[in-house]
């Protein structure tokens, strides 16, 4: 693992929730550090995809609308609304959908490869407890030891 970046520099983690929606408010955050010439390069190249691209898309919007509409200063919560008022409200089962697939991202699916070869790179190819993309976040980033 590389040296932990300056929390400062650092959108919330994966896991995190807007309006029962994980994810949401860690990509909305990276919105806000890019803008304010803060965000941690290393994230750079994952703006607009990546999870990102996967939670708009599960959204059906689009990534610049959606963009456009933060840097307008809204709360995540009124961007949460916004978002349904684009496009649908999202119900409970919705939610759970989302949620299993950014929990479990990278476990024994189409990511684990990735998993793997960020785990390797970051020196951490022995952590069996790393088993997913939001657990491998948490520890690059520095909140899980």
């Amino acid at each position: 693992m590389q040296q932990t970046p300056d929390p400062y520099t650092l959108p919330c983690s994966p896991l995190a929730e807007t309006c029962g929606l994980k994810y949401f408010p860690r990509m909305l955050g990276k919105i806000r550090l890019h803008a304010e010439g803060k965000l941690w390069v290393d994230l750079h190249a994952n703006l607009g995809s990546g999870s990102d691209g996967a939670l708009v898309n599960f959204l059906h919007l689009n990534y610049q609308d959606l963009k456009e509409r933060v840097l307008l200063g809204e709360s995540d919560e009124e961007i949460f609304k916004w978002c349904e008022e684009q496009s649908r409200p999202l119900n409970d089962t919705d939610k759970l959908i989302w949620n299993a697939y950014a929990t479990k991202l990278g476990w024994n699916d189409h990511i684990s490869a990735i998993l793997d070869k960020r785990k390797a790179d970051a020196g951490l190819a022995h952590r069996d407890d790393i088993q997913t993309i939001a657990h491998y976040i948490d520890v690059d980033e520095g909140r899980m030891p």
